[in-house]
């Protein structure tokens, strides 16, 4: 894989996206329909979805490419892939919260090695660059080909007597809430969608743990960054590590870390 290419093009992607779905984010009304699920899906999903397929398809046409609203997608059986959610958080976006994001990983050898993800509403953009380490792009304008000024991003060193807790904003449930009790915790934030894992990277927050269903598509573009970022992510059950390609491209429930604090057993 050509790294330069790759970070060139999904930032683009990311970027022409968010617009697409600010356009809608910022209309007078939307609609939102229910998948088989039962999870919500909106035109800006879908909106977004075509423009970043269309658009990986066409600069990688050898490449797998597994989306979430692509249903067709999700039967393969893959190691290296590129990833995508056009629209993490769409709970957010439907009640106008601003925690969403658009996420685009690629996976090699069934590793995230390369991500990006882009809040537009809050005018955040964080991904890894070609050699692998991840920044903040600060704005408040993106220019789609020339990127803005590049903050190095690194997980904090964290004190485990005083820990920063980031957990689901729309998924939160006792289980959750009884690990994190087993911490020293200073301070607990909410946060939707994989801004979670962008917080972790930039220090913000050490621990991130989820107890609750995900697909590989809400989790590979943040997690790609947090390892950018020096941060970890494992298997909640046995602290393994946390790898892509699963069948039918299901997580396990996981911890994203700073690695210096203490998991609990």
């Amino acid at each position: 894989m050509d790294f330069e290419h790759l970070t060139r093009v999904m930032r683009r992607l990311a970027l022409e996206a968010g617009d697409k779905i600010m356009e809608i984010y910022n209309a007078p009304e939307f609609e939102v329909k229910s998948k088989s699920d039962n999870s919500p899906v909106t035109e800006a999903d879908e909106a977004a979805d075509a423009l970043i397929s269309a658009g990986l398809r066409a600069e990688f046409p050898d490449m797998a490419l597994v989306t979430e609203e692509q249903a067709a997608s999700h039967a393969q059986s893959v190691s290296t892939f590129l990833i995508v959610d056009p629209l993490d958080g769409t709970k957010e976006f439907v009640k106008r919260r601003g925690d969403f994001t658009v996420n685009i990983a690629y996976v090699e050898d069934g590793k995230p090695l390369r991500g990006i993800v882009y809040a537009p509403a809050k005018g955040r953009l964080f991904y890894t660059l070609p050699d692998g380490r991840s920044i903040e792009e600060t704005g408040p304008d993106f220019d789609k080909a020339t990127p803005g000024k590049q903050e190095p991003i690194s997980v904090s060193v964290p004190d485990n007597r005083a820990l920063m807790v980031v957990a689901s904003k729309s998924h939160r449930d006792q289980a959750t809430d009884d690990y994190i009790g087993q911490y020293a915790v200073a301070d607990l934030k909410s946060a939707g969608s994989s801004l979670k894992f962008c917080l972790v990277a930039t220090g913000e927050a050490d621990l991130y743990p989820r107890l609750g269903r995900t697909m590989e598509w809400d989790t590979a573009a943040g997690d790609a960054v947090l390892r950018g970022a020096g941060g970890q992510v494992v298997r909640f059950d046995d602290h393994t590590p946390f790898t892509y390609g699963k069948a039918g491209f299901e997580n396990p429930f996981f911890i994203a870390y700073a690695p210096g604090v203490l998991l609990v057993k």
